[in-house]
């Protein structure tokens, strides 16, 4: 008897998505405000932002699925700081505790990127060079480009749902 075997490693590897990748120090309802009146799109913040490292880390989300063009548009913070307490042992009589920032990134690899704008579509089909041009005459927005993401190592963190 014959032995088939199917190989998929293809088919799920395959980026079939824009991401880019956004700089700015505005806070993120803004960013969402400014990006669905220059693009005319209606990102709206999901009920609960994403959550990695068992709530080490929480990611402001926000999504708008365009039913028109099968289109899914996602923008999320890449930046997360958490104050934490830790104690000091400073050999005195009292115990003293001092707050410390510590600093999580969604995708470490771009870690001065503050947002990414995730343009996923059902046929691969946007337009891309239109957008992004359309983001950088935003005046907030300090740059703009994007990111080859089949070259990431962190793409994972990219699969919202």
């Amino acid at each position: 008897m014959a032995v088939h075997k199917l190989i998929l490693e293809d088919v799920f590897n395959e980026v079939s998505y824009t991401l880019i990748g956004i700089h700015c120090t505005i806070e993120d309802y803004r960013v969402a405000y400014l990006l669905n009146k220059y693009l005319g799109i209606n990102l709206v913040r999901s009920k609960e932002d994403l959550d990695f490292k068992n709530s080490k880390s929480n990611y402001a989300f926000f999504e708008w699925e365009d039913k028109k063009h099968l289109t899914t548009w996602s923008l999320v913070s890449n930046i997360c700081k958490r104050e934490e307490a830790r104690d000091i042992d400073l050999k005195s009589l009292f115990k003293t505790k001092e707050q410390i920032t510590k600093t999580f990134n969604l995708i470490p690899e771009y870690r001065q990127v503050n947002y990414f704008l995730k343009i996923d579509n059902e046929y691969n089909y946007t337009k891309e060079k239109y957008i992004l041009n359309r983001i950088l005459n935003i005046p907030q927005i300090v740059t703009a480009y994007t990111v080859d993401a089949s070259q990431l190592k962190s793409k994972d963190n990219l699969i919202f749902y």
